[in-house]
């Protein structure tokens, strides 16, 4: 007998549905019917469902019912020329946290056993790296067969994962196991595939690069920052399990999956945006943010004034504090600064620190070129409110990224 999966309490599989990218087989059997409640329950909890329908699935229920529900195309072909142009197979292969068969009929387990790829959705489990989950439904004298238990066994050994089958009335008039699970208990199965991270659930509000501030329309005033380590924090952030919203100033980087990403120039653009993404759990400002600006910004380009002899004179004045602004609120995030320094770090970085009421700060030698401005690799300290520094060892900014999160997420649950 295939192992049910275990049933979480309701309501704690949510955080972990998240923002999780399910593909839903639909196999030929009557229980189909339970498969567009399962697409409404996977996305109440916050996964993006696309439908992948067998010829004999879309018998029992119709695409048009499976669109409407998923908000998605349903795909039903492999040989479909305007998805392969794009090898539209292989891309939701990739594009899958998890792909759940419901229901599994005896005969797509005994393909899948088998390694067949004869249709879209088994050409899709044999590509893909995810998770793959079936949930059988059949006869109960089907699913006691040699065969089924063989094949099902053999799956289950491939690490596929088995949700059910229950036990009860079927359809024919039948009593016995083969009962495709409730759609409430198979949207529980799958949240089980997902372990609870550090930063599940959470909002996570991260800024990044340089700002810019103009001079006139030609010229501006900015400083050396790549945006790497915020990008790499977004990243890592996201493979946490948090909601993470980017602000990053002027920067020649990717976004990365699954981050919401706001583009900004100048500091004051960046604190409105960020004070528009709150409310946040935790705000990581590793923005190198300009301290001054113009105090006028020229509408023509400046030109060489010979009364001025060989100099320029610029009037500047302070621009918005965005990490002290946002930490002092009432509705203060846990906040982490960054003090990247040249000199006296640790001082300067406790001093930091203290002034804009933070909880944590990560101190970075930028002069050190190895691990500065622009750099691939990073090291660092962190330092608490009892003024404790952590020291993190020089390695990629991705890996020091992954660090990073999962200290701040420690230190946030001992809040």
């Amino acid at each position: 007998m295939a192992v049910v999966c275990s049933l979480d309490q309701k309501g704690r599989s949510m955080q972990r549905l998240y923002r999780k990218r399910i593909v839903l087989g639909v196999g030929g059997g009557i229980a189909a019917y339970k498969s567009a409640e399962l697409v409404r329950r996977l996305r109440d909890q916050g996964a993006e469902v696309r439908v992948v329908m067998t010829r004999g699935g879309a018998e029992f229920i119709t695409p048009l019912t499976m669109q409407a529900l998923s908000g998605h195309p349903v795909h039903l072909d492999l040989l479909d020329p305007a998805a392969e142009a794009a090898m539209g197979h292989i891309e939701l292969a990739k594009w899958a946290d998890l792909i759940l068969i419901a229901p599994a009929t005896a005969d797509l387990i005994a393909r899948l056993a088998q390694g067949i790829a004869n249709d879209l959705l088994t050409t899709i489990v044999l590509a893909t790296d995810a998770t793959v989950a079936i949930a059988p439904a059949m006869n109960q004298a089907m699913w006691r067969d040699a065969s089924v238990q063989a094949n099902t066994r053999l799956l289950e050994e491939r690490d596929f994962r088995v949700f059910g089958p229950a036990s009860g009335s079927q359809a024919c008039g039948d009593v016995g196991f083969g009962r495709m699970l409730e759609a409430d208990d198979l949207a529980q199965c799958a949240a089980d595939c997902f372990q609870r991270l550090t930063l599940t659930g959470k909002h996570v509000l991260i800024t990044a690069g340089p700002t810019q501030e103009n001079i006139d329309p030609v010229r501006y005033i900015t400083n050396h920052s790549s945006g790497k380590m915020g990008f790499a924090l977004a990243e890592a952030a996201v493979e946490a399990g948090a909601r993470v919203t980017l602000i990053t100033g002027p920067v020649n980087l990717p976004t990365p999956d699954r981050v919401s990403r706001i583009d900004v120039v100048s500091a004051r653009d960046m604190l409105a945006a960020c004070e528009a993404a709150i409310p946040c759990d935790l705000f990581i400002a590793s923005a190198a943010v300009a301290d001054y600006r113009p105090e006028v910004v020229a509408p023509h380009k400046l030109k060489k004034d010979p009364s001025n002899g060989d100099g320029l004179l610029l009037q500047m004045v302070r621009n918005p504090d965005i990490l002290a602004t946002i930490a002092t609120r009432p509705d203060r995030p846990f906040s982490v600064g960054f003090a990247a320094e040249t000199e006296h770090l640790l001082d300067y970085a406790a001093r930091k620190l203290k002034d804009k009421n933070l909880d944590l700060i990560v101190a970075n030698d930028v002069a050190n070129p190895s691990i500065g401005f622009n750099s691939e690799e990073n090291a660092c300290s962190v330092i608490d409110r009892g003024l404790h520094a952590t020291l993190f060892a020089q390695t990629s900014k991705a890996k020091i990224a992954r660090q990073l999160v999962t200290f701040i997420a420690d230190r946030m649950n001992q809040v």
